[in-house]
């Protein structure tokens, strides 16, 4: 039977993010031939309204107002609903994201509906679709089918493909007018650390470094491999504790999930803290001068070395392989 699907469209900088167009593709599989609507909120983002279509959405429906220009759950929670209540969805998706992990169980609530988060995988069951998500930290997997009401899940960035982009795309673009009141958070600032490169949460190629790069210059050589690789450069909470780098960077429970395509982890033991947040990525490369390491437990290649030889000599193999490609 065709369903009705909402999903909702994130923003970082100004640019959509590519978990807006994977949870696209998420909302296609579960339709089952029915609409898949996409909602955009903020205060100027009518623009972005053609990129959502030509990845895959049917329709695109805006709420702007200015209240929306920084996100705060009441406001969202407030223009999604109004949405929501007009559409009347079958299912809604969202990206596992710190704005969806904030705002789905808030409207989940408030729709009186249950919720599937983190799901990193979609299948046909005999009663209907069956969501697969990490749980103890990503040391096991749970199954889950919704079987009857609303379907509202969140997916995991970098686990459900996007849908190929094509120009030649069509669809209604709506919008709905939402008065936005009695907010109890107001933003009037924001303030962000200067940033280079590409998005950590959403990176194909993530080169993470340990207490192992031993200074904050140690982190150089692993910017050089990110940038060849077009990655970004991640870290384990040992290193940001020792003021390697900043906690933005740290990956593992107490920080970023993550699953690029490759991670190389240099410098890095192993902590069951860290493999939480990248144990799922798709092929994992450990580099560390202890054979006896438990990072080289889940490494699908391991290097037995210096990282400050090792690395070097693998940007330096990198640039030869683009430059005669």
């Amino acid at each position: 039977m065709a369903k009705k699907v909402l999903v909702l469209g994130e923003l970082r900088d100004g640019s959509l993010r590519n978990v807006s167009f994977e949870a696209i593709a998420a909302g296609k599989k579960v339709a089952e031939g029915g609409e898949v609507s996409a909602v955009l909120i903020g205060d100027s983002v009518k623009d972005k309204a053609e990129e959502m279509i030509h990845y895959g959405a049917d329709r695109v429906i805006i709420v702007e107002d200015e209240q929306l220009k920084n996100y705060t759950s009441d406001g969202f929670s407030q223009a999604f609903m109004a949405v929501t209540d007009q559409e009347n969805p079958d299912v809604i998706v969202f990206g596992h994201t710190a704005l969806g992990k904030d705002l789905s169980p808030k409207v989940a609530s408030k729709l009186n509906t249950g919720l599937v988060s983190d799901v990193t995988a979609i299948e046909e069951g005999d009663d209907g679709f069956v969501f697969t998500r990490p749980i103890y930290s990503g040391k096991a997997f749970e199954k889950k089918a919704l079987t009857n009401g609303l379907t509202f899940f969140t997916i995991r960035p970098n686990n459900i493909d996007p849908l190929e982009r094509d120009e030649a795309r069509s669809g209604e673009v709506s919008s709905v007018a939402v008065e936005i009141k009695d907010l109890r958070t107001i933003i009037k600032e924001v303030i962000t650390k200067a940033s280079e490169g590409v998005d950590l949460s959403e990176a194909k190629v993530i080169v993470a470094g340990g207490r192992g790069v031993k200074s904050a210059e140690g982190f150089e050589p692993l910017k050089e491999l990110a940038d060849v690789l077009g990655g970004a450069v991640g870290a384990s909470r040992g290193a940001c504790d020792a003021d390697y780098c900043d906690y933005s960077l740290q990956i593992g429970q107490t920080g970023k999930v993550v699953t690029p395509d490759l991670y190389i982890a240099c410098g890095i033991s192993g902590a069951i803290q860290h493999m939480a947040g990248m144990s799922n990525s798709k092929v994992i490369v450990a580099i560390n001068k202890d054979p006896e390491a438990t990072i080289f437990n889940v490494a699908d290649y391991g290097i037995v070395g210096d990282l400050f030889e090792v690395v070097p000599l693998l940007t330096e193999e990198f640039r030869k392989m683009k430059a005669s490609s």
